[in-house]
């Protein structure tokens, strides 16, 4: 089951916000948006059996919340961070566009080039694969519950559909919103669902 983590003040204003620059924390209406999802969780069938969150604030504290309602701890996982996004850290799409658009330009036709300081979702992409086998190595059987952020949750959409880095750029997931991918033990994933939402309306 993999979750994303609530509004923080930024997520509003659809500004860039990685692992490379500040940390914010869930806004007020963020935190609610953890607390429907944790209710949402609470309710799954088959149980969860552990959870896993990337280090950043926003979702330690989204993780926290699930983590209570159903009685387990958190283990925090490095592998699960937000794309560095270098010097666009805390910018407007609009901005971006306007003082890097050769960069940008470049980031968007391109998953091996990365924003000025920042990750490719090449790089991405590969820290996630690497850490969705590790998470599998160590957890066999078990259904983990990752808390994470936008682009390593499309990744790891992307690689169990097989799809090609474009879908990224396909791929819509809103705050706190639900996906679920099922790992089998012949190597083989399916996607069951991807940006659910009903929970929290």
């Amino acid at each position: 089951m993999l979750l994303r983590h609530g509004e923080t003040a930024l997520t509003g204003e659809k500004r860039f916000s990685g692992s490379g620059g500040s940390d914010p924390d869930l806004s007020a209406l963020g935190r609610e948006q953890a607390e429907r999802a944790a209710r949402e969780l609470a309710g799954y069938g088959g149980g969860i059996d552990a959870v896993v969150s990337s280090p950043l604030a926003r979702c330690r504290q989204t993780a926290a919340v699930a983590a209570a309602r159903l009685g387990l701890d958190v283990t925090v996982e490095p592998g699960l961070r937000e794309t560095d996004f270098g010097v666009w850290d805390g910018l407007t799409f609009a901005e971006v566009q306007a003082q890097h658009g050769e960069s940008m330009a470049a980031w968007l036709g391109s998953a091996t080039a990365p924003p000025p300081g920042g990750e490719s979702f090449a790089a991405v992409g590969e820290r996630v694969a690497r850490t969705r086998d590790a998470l599998l190595d160590a957890h066999r059987g078990r259904t983990l519950l990752l808390v994470s952020h936008v682009t390593p949750i499309k990744c790891l959409v992307q690689l169990a559909l097989g799809a090609p880095f474009e879908a990224l750029f396909r791929m819509y997931l809103a705050p706190a919103a639900l996906c679920e991918v099922a790992y089998y033990p012949d190597g083989n994933a399916s996607v069951r669902y991807v940006n659910a939402t009903a929970h929290l309306r």
